[in-house]
């Protein structure tokens, strides 16, 4: 079996707004998606017509740097620039 990679499960901060979706404690990087991830189905905000963009709420906002829409690819990235 192979081993995790052991950068990908640091624990990491997430910053004040980021806060606001996974809580204040320090989390891998895949649980930090993960609960993004559940926030965005919980609150519906994968667009209907394309699964692959998600819409920002007023929360999600500032995390997607301020767009209002952006790609699952994408997300992954600005999410990075949230964790510490």
């Amino acid at each position: 079996m192979a081993k995790a990679n052991a950068k990908f499960m640091t624990p990491l901060t997430p910053s004040a707004e980021l806060a606001k979706v996974t809580g204040t404690t320090p989390l891998p990087r895949t649980e930090v998606v993960k609960k993004v991830w559940a926030y965005i189905k919980t609150n519906n905000l994968q667009d209907s017509t394309n699964k692959r963009n998600i819409n920002a709420d007023a929360v999600l906002k500032p995390i997607f740097g301020g767009k209002n829409q952006v790609n699952m690819f994408e997300m992954t990235s600005l999410i990075s620039k949230h964790l510490k």
